[in-house]
């Protein structure tokens, strides 16, 4: 039987049992397995890794165990240049569009209204997921770590909190988007993109009492839905307010 030490750093402990959070710990192994093998059965999905140290030296995931390696694990770093020892990956994670499985749709609501491009269906399989994510360089959001340690997953996040605001709070901090938001220019029912309008093409479809006193108007270039900032406008401006309290407060910035 061969011995490793592994130390895995920051949010990846959030993967691990009690006993093993924030410290070293041996891991027991035949043969010369594949490092990133080795990471994902002791919990932690590949995605969430950014830098591995074996004996102080940056290795891929195509790196095989030795008996007696020190190994040392980072997560992700979206606001910190590693460039030169990342070798996880061809380059780095900062593509920030994202797929929300089916359990976080008022997550991606929220995104949306902060004006990141988030895909999400009730009934996308997790198979469908995967391609969609592969296909088009989106990142993974998810509550399930099984999804994430699917082989074809390059880019992913597993959501820690169960409170919609706090997961919008959390993705917005995890990946240091807080200069990237740009209110009302998604749509939060279809994730389309809204654009101005003018008040005379929509004239019909805008309530007599609101057209009165508003002349400023947006449509959703998807679906077609009319917005403009009335009486609920204060309303969503809190919630937002709320889930990026501590970044300091948002311009609005129009379409």
């Amino acid at each position: 039987m061969n011995r490793a030490r592994f130390r895995f750093y920051a949010e990846l402990n959030d993967f691990l049992p009690p006993e093993r959070k924030k410290h070293a710990f041996d891991y027991v192994f035949n043969g010369t397995p594949g490092i990133k093998d080795a990471i994902e059965a002791l919990g932690v999905p590949h995605v969430e890794v950014e830098v591995i140290l074996a004996n102080d030296s940056s290795v891929s995931f195509a790196y095989r165990l030795q008996d007696g390696d020190r190994i040392a694990v980072y997560p992700v770093f979206e606001s910190l240049d590693v460039s030169p020892l990342v070798k996880l990956r061809p380059k780095p994670l900062r593509h920030t569009a994202f797929i929300a499985d089916g359990h976080l749709r008022k997550l991606a609501h929220y995104l949306r209204l902060l004006g990141f491009d988030t895909l999400h269906e009730n009934d996308y399989t997790d198979e469908e997921i995967v391609q969609i994510a592969a296909r088009s360089g989106r990142i993974i959001l998810t509550r399930d770590r099984m999804l994430l340690k699917n082989g074809a997953v390059t880019r992913g996040y597993w959501v820690r909190s169960i409170d919609p605001v706090q997961q919008a709070r959390e993705i917005i901090h995890r990946f240091d988007l807080r200069s990237q938001v740009k209110l009302l220019t998604r749509c939060p029912t279809c994730n389309g993109v809204i654009v101005p309008v003018s008040k005379e093409d929509v004239l019909e479809r805008i309530p007599p009492k609101t057209a009165l006193w508003l002349d400023k108007y947006f449509i959703c270039t998807g679906c077609g839905k009319l917005y403009w900032q009335g009486t609920h406008y204060p309303q969503i401006k809190g919630k937002i307010d709320t889930i990026l309290r501590g970044s300091g407060s948002v311009e609005d910035v129009e379409p």
